[in-house]
């Protein structure tokens, strides 16, 4: 009996890698600066830790336990002073390294370019655990390094370290490079709107969408039946990816999240025509990609489909002419016709780039089908994506996350110019509305 690999990993590299990254994206990734290292029979002569930027209320704390070591030479003599933590400055690490290269037996511990934290002197010979905390001279960037200067010795320990800034009389454990990305982040997400989690999640069932179809196609070329759940997973994300992005030109047209925080009801009722529509398109599609073409069914379905997609495309207008009805009615009371103004510019800019993706994404390609010789009909899918891509770029370039200043001073001859325009609403008629 013939089996199908549902999950053929093993033929396509690129899936590999697509379902590597995906894992990986699901691991919660942080830069400690605590940290808990387990050094096992290492006989390095510098073992680095890791670096850390300090403020001028710097610390570094070192703790270790478990101390051991051993060496393959019976007769070599241990010495407790040839082994111990340093602290190397950035500032001195192109001097440090001339030393490393120029001094013959270098050992790490007796550079003049560290400064040395404990050796194994401090160990008791009842005791392998030790601590120390030493204050920062100073802002700087240092490396915590374990220097081994008997090389036929091996070491082995446990190795607990804590970096950190004292700020308010608080630690914190971020160097003081990075003390200010909280704040950076935190205002980017300041500047996120819903429109922008909704238009993440166009963003995520279109790449979805696109990998389904790449398998879908490599494996009809190899065994000529579509993959098991494949093609099931491709209608699933093409019917959200369908739903979500006429939502977000609805919802953009209407000037939700971002220029007002609610839905009128009209622009409401226009949200539960459009997404029943397009519903209803993608039953559609399945079905008459599952039929067998020249039947009757599917030439009703086939046009069922094309007389949904148009409904839908018709929709979409209606809350971007309201939007820019609103703007300009707007303008003449609220006092603000430079910035209606740019607002007008964006919603008009909107309106005629959906004009122009719709008609080239359902009537021209399909024009530029007719005219092409059936062995390039590829070109016909290329043009559809590349218009979808360009769309998308459009979109989430002009209403990407940014914090609008409240306080922006508009110059006075400015508002007066965009309040001239408005009034004579010239700028309407270069965009025939």
């Amino acid at each position: 009996m013939e089996t199908f690999n549902i999950f053929p990993l093993n033929h396509y590299p690129i899936l590999q890698v697509s379902y590597a990254l995906l894992i990986i994206s699901t691991i919660p990734f942080a830069l400690s600066e605590i940290k808990n290292s387990h050094i096992i029979d290492d006989s390095r002569g510098k073992i680095y830790f890791h670096k850390f930027g300090f403020s001028q209320h710097g610390q570094a704390s070192i703790s270790i336990k478990d101390v051991s070591w051993k060496s393959k030479d019976h007769k070599a003599q241990f010495n407790a002073s040839s082994m111990g933590f340093v602290l190397l400055n950035d500032s001195s690490f192109d001097s440090f390294l001339k030393e490393t290269i120029y001094i013959k037996d270098f050992c790490i511990l007796s550079s003049h370019y560290v400064k040395v934290l404990f050796t194994f002197e401090k160990l008791t010979t009842n005791s392998s655990t030790y601590n120390v905390s030493t204050a920062i001279d100073g802002p700087s960037r240092n490396s915590l390094i374990f220097g081994n200067c008997q090389r036929e010795f091996e070491v082995s320990m446990d190795v607990h370290t804590e970096m950190y800034n004292v700020r308010h009389g608080e630690k914190d454990f971020l160097p003081v490079e990075l003390t200010e990305l909280p704040m950076i982040f935190s205002s980017y997400l300041a500047a996120i709107e819903k429109i922008h989690i909704i238009m993440g999640a166009l963003l995520l069932f279109k790449t979805l969408n696109m990998l389904c179809a790449f398998e879908d196609k490599i494996y009809v070329r190899k065994t000529g039946a579509p993959p098991l759940g494949w093609d099931v997973a491709y209608y699933v994300f093409g019917l959200f990816q369908g739903i979500i992005l006429f939502t977000v030109i609805v919802l953009i047209g209407t000037g939700w999240s971002f220029l007002k925080p609610y839905l009128q009801e009209r622009e409401k009722k226009v949200l539960m025509v459009v997404i029943p529509l397009q519903i209803l398109e993608n039953i559609a599609y399945v079905i008459q990609e599952q039929t067998v073409p020249k039947t009757i069914a599917w030439f009703q379905w086939h046009n069922t489909l094309l007389v949904i997609d148009i409904m839908c495309c018709g929709a979409v207008f209606f809350p971007i002419y309201w939007s820019i009805t609103g703007l300009k009615e707007a303008s003449k009371t609220d006092g603000k016709a430079a910035r209606t103004l740019e607002k007008l510019t964006l919603f008009k800019k909107v309106y005629i780039v959906i004009v122009v993706y719709m008609y080239f994404t359902r009537v021209g390609v399909l024009e530029i089908g007719g005219l092409v010789n059936y062995r390039y009909w590829w070109v016909l899918n290329a043009l559809d994506e590349g218009a979808s891509f360009a769309f998308y770029v459009f979109l989430f370039y002009n209403f990407k996350p940014i914090e609008r200043n409240p306080y922006l001073v508009i110059d006075e001859e400015e508002e007066n110019d965009a309040r001239n325009l408005l009034e004579t609403d010239r700028f309407g008629d270069t965009f025939g509305l």
